[in-house]
C-alpha cells in the first residue's frame, strides 16, 4: 500500500508565518493556481481523504478535481488555542508563550491542544485510512504529517518539514512503513 501525505497550498498564515492549526482559512488562489497546473506531477490513488477544512478541501480540488473523498475531522492539525493567527513576533514576549515553546513536543497551547494530543487523534484518523489497505492520498497539514512521519520513522519534527504542496508518499508492508520518499519529485 503507498499512502500520500499532501501538505495543504499556501495560505495568508504561512506566508506571514503564522501559528494556525484550528482557523479556517483558504489557501490562497495563486498557489491553488500553481499546484492544479503542476497537478500530474502527484500521486493517484484509489481512496482520497482531506481533514475537512478549507484550505485541505481546495488543495484536493486544484490536484485531483473532483474526485470522491472522505472528510477526518481526526487529521486537522493542532490547535493552537490562544496562539491561533498570531506570530512569532506577537507572541515571542509573553510568559504563556515562551512556557509552551519551552517543549512544544508535550507542552499545550493555552485553550488549545498539545502535540500528544494531536498525534493520537491523527493516528486514530490514520487507522481507519491504513485499514483499508489501498492506496491513499491525505490532504493534510504540515504538522500532521511531521508527527506521523516522526511515529513511523522516528526523527524530530523538523526531519520532516514540508512546504506546501509537498509531503511524502510512504510505502506500507504488512501494515507497517518500510520506505517513504517526497512528493513531488
Amino acid at each position: 500500500m503507498k499512502l500520500t501525505l499532501l501538505r495543504h497550498g499556501e495560505t495568508d498564515g504561512s506566508r506571514r508565518d503564522l501559528y494556525y492549526g484550528a482557523a479556517d482559512i483558504p489557501a490562497l488562489p495563486e498557489s491553488l493556481a500553481a499546484l492544479h497546473e503542476n497537478a500530474a506531477a502527484y500521486p493517484r490513488a484509489r481512496r482520497y481523504y482531506t481533514s475537512g477544512l478549507l484550505r485541505t478541501e481546495q488543495t484536493l480540488e486544484a490536484i485531483y478535481g473532483p474526485v470522491a473523498h472522505q472528510q477526518l475531522p481526526g487529521l486537522r492539525e493542532m490547535n493552537f488555542g490562544d496562539f491561533e493567527m498570531k506570530s512569532y513576533q506577537e507572541l515571542k514576549d509573553t510568559a504563556a508563550y515562551q512556557a509552551w515553546i519551552a517543549d512544544v513536543e508535550h507542552n499545550v497551547c493555552p485553550n488549545g491542544e498539545g502535540a500528544p494530543q494531536v498525534l493520537e487523534r491523527n493516528r486514530a484518523a490514520m487507522a481507519q485510512v491504513l485499514a483499508s489497505e489501498e492506496d491513499a492520498v491525505c490532504v493534510v497539514h504540515g504538522g500532521v504529517t511531521a508527527g506521523l512521519m516522526m511515529t513511523w520513522f522516528g526523527g524530530g519534527r523538523y526531519d520532516y518539514s514540508v512546504k506546501p504542496g509537498t509531503g511524502f508518499t510512504v510505502t506500507f508492508r504488512d501494515g507497517k512503513p518500510v520506505s517513504y520518499e517526497r512528493v513531488p519529485e
